[in-house]
């Protein structure tokens, strides 16, 4: 068993809203957030997403003078991470910034501005390539952008777990201030990978919902009538501390991290495995690391996708290790899928739950689907008084993360 962790800060940009509040207000009323005909997809058979609400000259005016260089996935990763560390009470660049990591994970990366550039190669020439070509794709340039931003010189990681990418973050900058390497963990992850390349492949790959005449509702998470997910963006940022330092600085802590379990099906590339093996494994695996058996869960913050094959395999999943069922939400119904990001952004909501004593409703959800033995909360908050919660993230590769979470008085 893992000592736990203090959840001391929290910093969310996605498309319910600019901030952890507005976000938190948005989920918890239900409200689907995917907007028609976005520009960047005109064209394409699946046209709508789940953008945050802010141009990119309003998101550059909140960064300052550094926005030039970034990739929009890392300037929503540097105002995540500023909000987080202001939540936390902490001052960056006044720490002993060595002790200070960053762990923020992405799936895609700027896949917009891979794009953009390689169609300048192509119709314009070489000349016309940008120079910031390079330190914008790489994928741990969100992570070195936050470090930079804030004078964090310890540990720099940029875990890639596809969509469990936020969880798996999370996960490893715990075992960081386990292993004495930090003591301070600014950890999450972000996405910004509504791109018409990134969007047609989902859409072959079978993954998106296309319900062009409804988009509002498009997300429906365990519903039977369910036909896949939105694309969406966003980031998500916690801050992580050991207890006994939080407590020595007198800080708030909003929860504990208690326990994460990671695995791998080692089935397919795509699918997640029909038994579900590797996702139960990596449950168990949380739990016994936070010392708690299944019955001790309250809530459940599933993956929720909206697809066939995941909401069935989670549904399952739950039913069979958790049969007394606990409370289950899925945030993708409000706000798309944000694919690398969406795991951290779901681990600060459930944060919020345990904070607030309130579970979410599931948007454009009146039931789950037949055969679905869980306990979905539908149309309004539910208000519970949940002592421990786990979030579950699963990603393309097989890969299975779940957080493991306990409120914090």
């Amino acid at each position: 068993m893992t000592e736990p962790v203090a959840v001391t800060g929290l910093g969310l940009i996605t498309p319910a809203g600019g901030n952890t509040g507005a976000t938190w207000d948005t989920v918890r009323r239900g409200a689907g957030t995917a907007a028609a005909h976005d520009p960047a997809l005109a064209g394409l058979p699946v046209d709508f997403s789940c953008r945050v609400p802010l141009c990119r000259d309003d998101l550059d005016r909140r960064v300052g003078r550094t926005a030039w260089r970034m990739s929009r996935n890392a300037v929503l990763a540097v105002l995540a991470a500023r909000e987080a560390v202001h939540d936390a009470g902490l001052r960056a660049r006044t720490w002993d910034g060595d002790r200070v990591a960053v762990v923020i994970g992405c799936g895609l990366g700027a896949d917009a501005v891979r794009e953009e550039q390689a169609r300048r190669l192509t119709e314009r020439g070489a000349d016309m390539v940008s120079a910031l070509t390079i330190p914008q794709i790489i994928p741990n340039m969100a992570a070195g952008e936050v470090s930079i931003d804030l004078g964090a010189r310890g540990p720099g990681l940029a875990p890639s777990t596809a969509c469990a990418s936020g969880a798996t973050a999370v996960a490893v900058a715990r075992d960081l201030l386990a292993a004495g390497r930090c003591d301070i963990a600014v950890a999450g992850a972000t996405e910004a990978a509504v791109t018409p390349l990134a969007t047609t492949g989902f859409w072959r790959a079978g993954a998106l919902s296309r319900r062009t005449d409804a988009v509002t509702g498009a997300s429906r998470p365990f519903a039977a009538d369910r036909d896949g997910f939105v694309m969406a963006e966003g980031a998500g940022v916690l801050v992580l501390e050991r207890t006994a330092d939080a407590a020595t600085r007198g800080a708030r802590v909003r929860a504990l991290l208690v326990g994460c379990g990671s695995t791998s099906d080692a089935h397919h590339p795509t699918a997640p495995a029909p038994d579900g093996r590797g996702a139960e494994a990596a449950l168990r695996t949380a739990l016994e690391d936070a010392g708690l058996a299944p019955h001790d869960v309250d809530h459940v913050n599933a993956h929720g996708t909206s697809t066939l094959a995941n909401d069935a395999a989670e549904s399952a999943l739950i039913a069979r290790l958790l049969p007394h069922r606990p409370s289950v939400t899925a945030p993708k119904g409000v706000l798309g899928h944000s694919l690398g990001a969406a795991g951290a952004v779901e681990a600060a909501l459930t944060v919020l739950t345990l904070q607030h004593g309130t579970v979410p409703p599931i948007a454009n959800l009146d039931a789950p689907a037949p055969g679905f033995d869980i306990d979905c909360v539908t149309k309004e908050p539910r208000r519970q008084d949940v002592r421990i919660a786990v979030s579950h993230s699963f990603g393309f590769g097989g890969h299975n993360v779940v957080l493991a979470l306990a409120r914090a008085s």
